[in-house]
Order: structure tokens, then sequence, then C-alpha cells
């Protein structure tokens, strides 16, 4: 199998080429350190001028998609401490959370006393939304080339669930902990409005209503939503404010924060994700944190050969074949 000599993208990814020294057209096209190193700054002004202009005009200053991994709970942390923000938590239990990212909720939480609302869809719903997602060629390649059908579900209905809550709060921001190789600095922070929010919902509420019918429904915006005046940021700070992961850790560990045993080497707060992960490998013949990973190799905050020791990894067959035989796979 051909793979870049640069990052690790190989040759099954959606749109490669390679030049005539092996490394990939996503390498050759990627914007030098200067530019993206102004891009960043002018991500952080415009992060702190937002706030000057936002903080404390209403009940909270944001809401933060926390899922109890390591990249979220370091997004709170900087929220909390660096910004002083009056932060509502929301996490999103799509039922097969660590133990160990529960437990981690619980302790970040209440150690930097924050509100935390706790979501788990019906089970029966979620299974067949799953199913219907993974058997139908649900998505763009923009998507196949960024996560899992799985992974781009969960983030979907997470998305759409602290919308509908950010919009009838009244609440500015919502941030969501994305590592720099998911969320490009260029596009980390975004005003949404109904046009936009509309068109995005569309792609996968229309299609799961046809197929599911109205049950899905209170997993997405409603009319009711779309005539607010207001619309809130969608921001992913990790992608302009430094990012080293042994830091990371290092300011978890006081917190309690303890790495999860059961999850993938991609993941610190999700067992579905090993599913997604193989899923995605034997669809399209990639990993899905490929792009992901070759962006921070690109970055210069994850060496190649620790980047190609993370998809190269064995995904938990256990694990797999437990959630497999609960959602009828």
């Amino acid at each position: 199998m051909i793979r870049c000599k640069k990052c690790i993208l190989n040759e099954n990814f959606p749109g490669i080429t390679f030049d005539e020294n092996g490394v990939c057209s996503f390498c050759n096209k990627s914007q030098d350190t200067d530019l993206k190193q102004h891009i960043i700054m002018k991500h952080q002004d415009k992060f702190k001028e937002l706030i000057s202009q936002y903080k404390r005009k209403c009940n909270y200053d944001c809401i933060v998609a926390y899922s109890g991994g390591k990249d979220s709970s370091y997004t709170l942390h900087l929220l909390k401490n660096e910004y002083k923000l009056n932060i509502l938590a929301f996490t999103f239990d799509n039922w097969y959370q660590s133990d160990f990212a529960k437990k981690n909720i619980r302790q970040v939480v209440k150690k930097l006393n924050v509100d935390l609302i706790d979501f788990t869809p019906n089970f029966e719903i979620w299974k067949n939304i799953l199913n219907i997602v993974k058997e139908s060629n649900f998505y763009s390649t923009k998507h196949i080339q960024r996560a899992s059908d799985i992974c781009t579900t969960c983030i979907s209905l997470i998305r759409f669930s602290i919308l509908k809550i950010a919009i009838q709060k009244d609440i500015p921001f919502i941030i969501f902990g994305m590592s720099p190789g998911q969320s490009p600095p260029a596009s980390s922070i975004f005003k949404t409005n109904s046009s936009i929010l509309a068109k995005m919902q569309s792609i996968i509420k229309d299609p799961l209503e046809r197929k599911l019918g109205k049950k899905v429904s209170p997993y997405f915006l409603s009319e009711s939503d779309f005539q607010k005046t207001s619309f809130p940021y969608i921001i992913n700070p990790l992608s302009f404010l430094e990012y080293n992961e042994e830091k990371i850790y290092g300011i978890l560990k006081d917190y309690g924060w303890t790495h999860p045993q059961d999850t993938d080497s991609c993941s610190t707060n999700c067992l579905l994700n090993s599913l997604g992960n193989q899923i995605h490998l034997d669809n399209y013949g990639f990993h899905p944190y490929s792009f992901e990973v070759s962006e921070m190799v690109r970055f210069g905050i994850l060496e190649r050969n620790n980047a190609l020791e993370l998809i190269e990894k064995k995904q938990n067959e256990k694990i797999i074949k437990l959630i497999m035989n609960e959602l009828k796979v």
C-alpha cells in the first residue's frame, strides 16, 4: 500500500495523489508555517474580542460539548481558568461512554464548579439511527475523509442538541474541544444563522425522518428555534490555542482525570469508536482518524511514527462484538 512519506495518508484516501517523491497532494497543498501562525494569531485576537463583547451578558457565557475525553476536559480547564467564563457543560451519552469517562466527567465538573447537562437518547431510536447511517452511504466524501459514519452521527446529534439549548437560553458561544487536526484554525470561529443551520440540519435530519418518522425530531432544531433573532458562534479554541498533549495530561492529572483503559488508541471517552473505526476501515480502506493525525503531523504537534502507531493499533474485538450484538449489526 502506498502511503505518504510526510504524513500517513494512504492511496485509498479520497482525492489523494502522490508526487514523484511520494508526498501526497494534501501535504503539497498545506499552508506554510508563517501563514498558519498568522491565522492562529488572528483567531486568538478574535476570540478575546468576542469574549469582551459577550461575557456576562447572559446566564451562561458558553455551552461546552463535554465528552470527558482529554481534549474537551482541557478545553473546560482553559475556559474556566484562563478566560473566567461561566460555563454550562453538555454531555451526550451514546450508551457506550467509557466508565472511565463518566468518572472523569464528574471529577472535572466538580473541581471546576461547572453546571452539567447529561443527555442520553432513547436506545431504540439511537440503535435504528446507527444502523441506517451505517448501511446507506449516508455521508458525503468530505465527511468520510474526516470521521467514521458513526462518529459523524454522534457529533451531528450533539451539535443540534447543543444548538437547541444555546438558542433557547441565549448562550452566545458553543464550544467544542476538537483537536487542531479536526478543526483547522481558519474555520475555528463560525457565526451561525438560521439559513446556514437549516441547510446543515437537513443533511442528516431529512433522510432520518424519511426512514424513522417524527420520532427523531426532538434531537434537532424546531421551527420555533429558527424564528429566533440571535444565533450563537461555534468555536473550536484548541485550533488556535496552545496544544501539547504532554502538558494537557499533566494538567488533567490535577483534576483526578485518568486515562481510560477500555477505549481504542484514538479515543479517551467512547467505546463505540472502535466499531466506527473498524467499519470505516472495512468500507473505505483507510482509518477515519488518518486525516486528523496527518494534520497534526503537518502542524508539528505529532511525530509521524507516533501517528502511524495510533492508526495501526488493532481495534478492541471484544468490545466490537458486544456492541454489534446489542445494535444487531
